[in-house]
């Protein structure tokens, strides 16, 4: 009886039919597909080198910062205008170049009104009237869901809360807001930060 032929059972016998290498475990530099995708493999449209998903996967675009820019100006007068015209009206006779006190308690009530418009603004919609007017709005990073809840109102605490600290609340709010300017690849501002947000477009 001919043993030319290979045993079926013998698992160190290569078939005719396997391509030479097959079998074999892949080795670096051998062409083979790392696992999790690799570094500029699928996953991460920013090269993660661990291959991880894209949060923003299927999100829209990130919005531009100039409309973000442009919404925070729209959202400020809509807060400021009507609450210094209240505060001018109980107050008759202030004088806002002499008297710094008053001044000082009109910024902090105006940041207050605007943490809560922002706070109720972004728990409910995602958007302020500026984001609406912008076509931007507020997502989660995770999910793109609307940041309800305590992720709203986080956002809106560390945008508005630190002005009210004398001395100091103005240099933190001003690096806050420049903080997208260079931040990769999400653009994010520290508020965003804190509560795991960017900022979209809602237009394609």
């Amino acid at each position: 009886m001919s043993t030319d032929q290979p045993r079926e059972d013998d698992p160190f016998q290569k078939r005719p039919s396997e391509p030479p290498g097959s079998g074999e475990p892949p080795y670096p530099g051998s062409g083979s597909v790392p696992p999790y995708g690799g570094p500029g493999g699928p996953g991460s449209p920013y090269g993660n080198e661990y291959g991880a998903a894209d949060p923003l996967a299927g999100m829209p675009p990130l919005a531009s910062r100039f409309r973000r820019l442009i919404a925070r100006i729209i959202d400020g007068l809509i807060v400021s205008i009507p609450v210094s015209a209240i505060f001018s009206a109980a107050t008759w006779g202030w004088d806002p170049w002499r008297d710094n006190a008053k001044s000082t308690g009109l910024g902090i009530l105006i940041s207050v009104v605007y943490f809560v418009y922002e706070g109720l603004m972004l728990t409910t919609r995602g958007q302020t009237v500026g984001k609406m007017a912008m076509k931007i709005r507020v997502a989660v990073l995770e999910n793109g869901a609307v940041p309800a809840g305590s992720v709203g109102w986080t956002r809106a605490a560390v945008y508005n809360l630190p002005e009210v600290v004398p001395c100091c609340g103005f240099v933190f709010w001003l690096v806050n807001v420049l903080w997208c300017t260079w931040d990769q690849p999400y653009h994010q501002c520290i508020h965003d930060k804190a509560a795991k947000t960017v900022v979209v477009s809602t237009v394609q």
